[in-house]
This record gives C-alpha cells, structure tokens and sequence, in this order.
C-alpha cells in the first residue's frame, strides 16, 4: 500500500513539474547548451581559416605588415578566451566573447579589402578557395548564432514568466546571457567576399 501511494505521489509531483515549466526549463537548458557549442565550433572553423589565410597574403603583399598584424593578434584574443558552456551564464564574459569575435571580423574585412589592390593575389587558386571557405564559414556562424539566441530566448522567457518564474527560484534556473545590441552589430560584420573579376586597367594618357 505504502508503495502505491509513493508511486501516485511521484507521479503527481512529475506532472506538476511539468505543468509548472521544470520540464521546459531542462529541455530549453540542454538546447541552449547544443546551440552554444556550435556557435564555438563555427568560431573555432573561422579561427582555423585565418593563418593559412594570413599567409597566403603575406606572399603577395608582404608590406601590409600592420594588417597582417592586426588580424594574427586579433585571432590571438580570440584564442585567449575560453568559450566554455559556462560561459552563457556570465554576461560580461559573453560580451568579451562577443567583442574579441567582433575585433577578428574587423580585421578579415580589412585583410580582404587590401586584396583588391594585389591583382595577382586575387586570382591566386589557394587564395579564392580560401576566401570560398570563409564566406562559407561566416554564414554557418550567422546560422548558429541566430539558433543560439532563438534558443536563449525561449529559455529566458520560460524563467522569468510566472508560474516558470517560481519553479525557476526553487530550482535554481536563472537566465542565459544573450548577445547585445552592439556586439550583435560587431560580430554580424561577416567579411564580404568578392569574386568580381580585376578591376579595369586605369585608361592610358593621351
């Protein structure tokens, strides 16, 4: 008998968790967690990209040494960051994230603008394919990012709205950080890739 009745009382303690939001609060929590860990993984590919990239350019345009290095100390910032899961729970560590991704967007966009003053450069195979590769990879970031913050936002609305907003204080579930405004704008800057063909020669003078 003592039996039936801990069963019924487990299973009414169940359904009221679920009713109540513990159930989403779990399942949003882990989704948080898968979509955060391929928004560092996209991040990660990006990074990768960047020394092959660096010097591929150097072979063609080795006097632009401070965007050579500013884009080798950028991605070195962005290395020094540990992009744990735990991340997501401190705000201002996100906004470092965020802002040290922002300063490498800045620096590829500045690395490929230069390109277009090296003709030979442009058309170089190993360098198109990488410039392929990184457009690639700034779209999956975009795609994973914007999951993230889809995911963080359901998660947060289920924290803070009541009944959720109890069963969060009694199980301890507090909000995600979530990218900002202006670091939203800084890492979005995804370097434009252009393919176009040389630029005209300048006309002779007559």
């Amino acid at each position: 008998m003592q039996k039936i009745v801990m069963t019924v009382l487990l299973l009414a303690a169940t359904l009221g968790l679920g009713g109540c939001g513990y159930n989403n609060m779990q399942a949003g929590d882990q989704q948080i967690k898968a979509s955060w860990a391929e928004v560092v993984n996209q991040y990660q590919r990006r990074a990768d990209l960047v020394p092959n990239l660096v010097n591929t350019v150097k072979g063609f345009a080795q006097q632009e040494k401070d965007v050579l290095l500013g884009v080798t100390e950028a991605r070195s910032r962005v290395g020094s960051i540990q992009a744990t899961p735990e991340l997501v729970n401190d705000p201002a560590a996100l906004k470092k994230f965020s802002a040290a991704q922002g300063d490498l967007s800045s620096a590829l966009s500045r690395l490929l603008v230069i390109s277009e003053n090296y003709p030979q450069l442009k058309s170089d195979a190993n360098f198109r394919e990488l410039q392929a590769q990184l457009e690639g990879t700034e779209n999956r970031i975009t795609v994973a990012r914007n999951r993230y913050i889809k995911a963080v936002q359901e998660y947060n609305t289920e924290v803070v709205q009541f009944p959720g907003n109890l069963t969060a204080m009694i199980f301890g579930f507090k909000e995600k950080a979530q990218f900002t405004v202006e670091n939203e704008k800084a890492i979005s800057a995804a370097p434009k890739v252009d393919f176009g063909t040389t630029p005209p020669a300048a006309p002779v003078a007559k």
